[in-house]
């Protein structure tokens, strides 16, 4: 077989020889389980195939969710041609030799439908070299992708196509197909006369994660051991035989990296402990770089707490160094530890925020000369011309704090750090107030009798 297939007939759907999910696979609308948002009567989709006006689309969604299947509905029910090949092999050469054979099709009439599986794996090149058959009509392209559009297409051949997002199964509709699987003899699992308990479908629904394929492939396992153990019936434990060990949606390098991480920031931002546990686990478990964890969580100690819990850091800091002392999995009590601390800690963002506000007037200002007074002068010559000239040595003043402006000029009396009422904050914000009162309220007042070398420093 090449790269290039034709959908698959109604007659080869019971071949015993293909994995039940492909067997399974809905073969119109009115099979198909999951995605009312976008197929329900009267909803976006199933709208645009009825009226055969669907364009080119990406569908966006997790594995299991319908991709291939909905787009192999569309070309049977528009009576196109389709052709389906995976980004993983195809190269430009390929690609030109469909787009070229299309062409020729569409001179007779024949609209062709081309399904990309995994489009996401295409470069621009080859992303590129679609546009222009996109534009002419000669075919309508269907992208399948797990990973983010807007970050993985070309806008210009994104701009071209409608997207559609697919959302995980729930549970409910998971075990509608795992019976319907069981009981089908043409095309599942009938023939083998064998049951389960509803324990045993939920079990399975569960550990599947919405996908339906990996809920298929659970189940024909399951049959396969209860038939070679002589049983009627599928237990829990021949589920948990079938499932050894689960595996959880994870890309370490794709969007759900970044939305487990973002989830344990937000969860501890919020001071729910419960919910940074859950998604902590969720990340170790799936096997990302603890240390990659440990990092984000040294992160999040100076980002949202700060100083109102100076400890927060050094706390952050041990866990990691505890990581990577110790390693897996008993540094994943050091990183419950820290993100569990950082949860119930006073929040503040006054720090992140005053940084921030730095970084713009560092952006949209001059970089102003050191203001000389602030200048050390270790030579004659830099003393004529100014250097350190103005400059009073706060250990000489009374209350230590001199009337002298630190910041450049265009810059005075600037503020940044605007510390909380939260945790140690509360006591900087009072020092803070009192330090205003002192470089304010008074002349300065210099000790005579400590004046030495250190006044220059």
């Amino acid at each position: 077989m090449g790269l290039f297939q034709s959908i698959p007939s109604e007659t080869s759907a019971a071949d015993r020889t293909r994995p039940l999910a492909d067997r399974m696979r809905p073969r119109t609308l009115e099979e198909f389980v999951g995605q009312e948002h976008l197929i329900g009567p009267g909803k976006p989709l199933r709208t645009q195939i009825e009226r055969d006006d669907t364009g080119s689309l990406i569908f966006w969604g997790p594995p299991g969710t319908g991709k291939t299947t909905l787009a192999k509905i569309i070309a049977s029910l528009t009576k196109a041609e389709f052709i389906e090949f995976s980004a993983v092999l195809a190269g430009i050469k390929e690609i030109k030799q469909v787009m070229a054979d299309a062409e020729r099709a569409r001179q007779y009439g024949t609209r062709t439908i081309v399904f990309i599986d995994e489009i996401h794996r295409f470069n621009k090149a080859q992303q590129d070299a679609f546009l222009p058959h996109v534009e002419k009509g000669n075919i309508r392209l269907i992208g399948a992708t797990t990973e983010n559009p807007s970050f993985e297409i070309n806008s210009a051949l994104l701009s071209r196509c409608r997207v559609y997002v697919l959302q995980p199964l729930t549970e409910e509709q998971v075990v509608l197909l795992l019976k319907r699987a069981l009981t089908d003899a043409e095309r599942g699992l009938g023939a083998m006369k064998l049951h389960a308990s509803d324990e045993a479908f939920q079990k399975i629904a569960a550990y599947s994660s919405g996908d339906a394929r990996s809920a298929y492939n659970v189940l024909e396992v399951a049959a396969g051991l209860a038939q070679q153990a002589g049983n009627s019936g599928i237990t829990d434990e021949i589920v948990h035989d079938a499932l050894q060990k689960r595996i959880l949606l994870y890309d370490k390098a794709g969007e759900e990296h970044y939305n487990l991480i973002s989830a344990l920031h937000k969860s501890v931002r919020n001071s729910d402990p419960d919910a940074a546990l859950y998604w902590l686990g969720r990340m170790i478990e799936a096997g990302e770089d603890p240390l990659y964890i440990a990092r984000r969580v040294v992160r999040m100690s100076v980002e949202d707490i700060g100083l109102a819990d100076p400890n927060a850091l050094a706390l952050c800091m041990a866990a990691r160094d505890a990581v990577d002392f110790i390693g897996m999995p008993e540094g994943n009590l050091a990183l419950a530890e820290a993100v569990v601390y950082l949860s119930v800690a006073p929040k503040s963002n006054a720090l992140y925020t005053a940084y921030g506000d730095v970084q713009q007037d560092i952006e949209r200002t001059a970089a102003e000369p050191v203001p000389l007074h602030l200048r050390n002068a270790p030579t004659g010559l830099m003393k004529k011309l100014g250097y350190g000239k103005g400059y009073q040595y706060a250990h000489d003043v009374e209350g230590k704090v001199a009337d002298m402006q630190c910041l450049p000029e265009s810059l005075r009396d600037r503020v940044y750090y605007r510390p909380t009422n939260e945790g140690i904050e509360k006591r900087i914000r009072e020092r803070l107030e009192e330090i205003r009162d002192l470089r304010s309220g008074r002349s300065v007042k210099p000790h005579t009798s400590n004046r030495d070398s250190r006044k220059s420093q």
